[in-house]
């Protein structure tokens, strides 16, 4: 056996240890912070550009997309969606793998699971690629990775909420319930029930300032929809 300074010990000692907690708490504020700054940049350099609209009607706050697609502002958020996004990917492999853990002698949940799985990609991908393609650039892509991104988000939610209250409801051991329940109250904003309106109204009301802004012109719209997505997207 070689000696050195990397002996049996040293090298299975774990090099950094960091709290799930804390990683996800970091994955998931990355969006947020490169937003706030994305729009704080917008406001502050680029306010004209990015409340422009075609219909030539006042804007206070710049949309998502046009607040994300000038410099630096498209690399700023391109680089905390690309640092939130790898760890996403992991994530809905870890659930799937505990949903089928679970669901693997019942046919309908596993089905779920699947589905959420299909989902969590889907929207992953979808938020990658409205992100990495801006609206200034290819603005069909763009459109449709947004759709992509909302419907996904949506019916991810859903799927979850079914699969948790079906785990609350099967396990008997009062302690694992106790903290399954405390988990369900924390993802889902803690609503008794999983109470899922506060997000399924962000997400519904998105479409409609954006048909109501474009169609016909009506001022100050922007901002709701922004206050829309984020709020869909923080109860998601």
């Amino acid at each position: 056996m070689l000696q050195g300074p990397y002996g049996s010990l040293d090298r299975d000692r774990p090099l950094i240890r960091l709290p799930f907690t804390s990683f996800a708490v970091g994955t998931v504020l990355l969006p947020l912070t490169g937003l706030i700054a994305c729009l704080f940049i917008s406001l502050v350099y680029h306010f004209e550009d990015a409340t422009y609209t075609h219909c030539q009607v006042a804007n206070y706050l710049p949309s998502i997309s046009a607040a994300i697609s000038r410099v630096p502002e498209r690399y700023i958020w391109r680089c905390c969606i690309g640092l939130h996004s790898a760890p996403r990917y992991l994530v809905a492999a870890a659930y799937f793998n505990f949903y089928y853990g679970r669901f693997a002698k019942s046919l309908p949940e596993l089905l779920l699971s699947v589905l959420a799985l299909i989902c969590s990609l889907s929207e992953n991908t979808g938020l990658l690629l409205l992100t990495y393609v801006s609206s200034t650039e290819t603005y069909s892509i763009h459109k449709n990775g947004f759709i992509v991104f909302i419907a996904s988000s949506l019916l991810h939610m859903l799927i979850t909420c079914r699969l948790w209250q079906v785990i609350r409801r099967h396990y008997v051991n009062p302690e694992v319930n106790r903290v399954l329940y405390s988990l369900f109250h924390f993802i889902f904003d803690d609503q008794k029930h999983c109470d899922s309106d506060s997000s399924s109204v962000g997400w519904q009301a998105s479409p409609t300032h954006t048909h109501t802004h474009t169609h016909f012109c009506k001022g100050s719209f922007t901002p709701l929809l922004n206050l829309a997505i984020i709020r869909g997207q923080c109860s998601t």
